[in-house]
């Protein structure tokens, strides 16, 4: 094989890596890359062949105790050579005694189980069409992290604040809708535009109603019908409340956990993303 560099990318080559996920018809976020890299700039990482990044893979730390694999990438040329592989060897070191987390689809179940991953549920990619009214629900604020960063761990078993704080941020791609009890913040969601329609995740809400006013809100702010949300096994009412207005399942994926996989609670409804949780 030819000589091969593991090493960190930066945000250009994480944005290339979105690039790349979009050609494999992974539809990212128009933005996702500034808001991935924010997460663990030193999270990212390149396999190079020849001076030129050919495979790619994330791991990003989100805590002292959990991180998250994904964007695991090789150009098609260089598939079959074990350049992925020796990547990911590199790249996963980074998370150290760390529980990792990762979304991987079905047919790789087998090769993350023998790097000592164990399935522990699956995650729907729900895709629709909601009707779009005129958004009633607030937007979130910078005065609300706090209060949002609590009720993701909560909802996710996981203290994710750096990537909490470029996600939730709004913008002309991205909005997060507060759900309020009174003077109570109880739930949120995040909408962003994609290469095709937009996404919505997290979503944070009591029960699968909630849910389902803040999926329908998520998408008003960004006046987009065509919506696609990642719902876990563990969420059925929701997903099952999803397909009673018409969304259809495009592909699972299998969430699996090297070490002790964090304590979800009931209010996750909808996961963030595929690629960083």
């Amino acid at each position: 094989m030819t000589r091969l560099l593991c090493r960190t990318a930066t945000l250009p080559e994480v944005e290339r890596m979105l690039d790349w996920a979009a050609d494999e018809g992974w539809n990212p976020g128009r933005d996702d890359a500034a808001a991935f890299y924010a997460a663990d700039p030193q999270g990212f990482f390149v396999a190079e062949v020849e001076r030129q990044p050919v495979a790619a893979i994330s791991v990003v730390n989100h805590s002292e105790s959990y991180a998250f694999l994904g964007l695991y990438l090789c150009r098609p040329d260089f598939r079959e050579q074990g350049i992925g592989f020796a990547l990911w060897q590199h790249a996963i070191t980074h998370a150290g005694g760390r529980t990792v987390g990762l979304d991987g689809v079905s047919a790789q179940e087998a090769n993350y189980a023998k790097s000592g991953f164990v399935l522990a549920d699956r995650t729907r990619r729900l895709t629709g069409v909601i009707a779009i009214d005129a958004p009633s629900l607030p937007l979130a604020t910078q005065e609300d992290f706090a209060t949002l960063a609590r009720l993701d761990k909560a909802a996710t078993g996981v203290s994710r604040e750096r990537f909490l704080g470029e996600w939730l941020r709004n913008g002309p791609t991205r909005k997060t809708v507060l759900l309020r009890e009174g003077a109570d913040v109880t739930g949120f969601a995040t909408a962003r535009l994609c290469r095709e329609g937009v996404k919505i995740g997290p979503i944070v809400a009591p029960d699968a109603a909630a849910a389902l006013h803040l999926a329908h809100q998520a998408a008003a702010t960004l006046a987009e019908p065509l919506a696609i949300i990642d719902v876990p096994d563990r969420c059925a009412a929701f997903g099952a409340l999803l397909r009673q207005t018409g969304f259809v399942e495009g592909f699972a994926t299998a969430r699996m956990y090297r070490g002790v996989g964090p304590d979800i609670g009931a209010t996750l409804h909808a996961v963030g993303t595929m690629e960083l949780g």
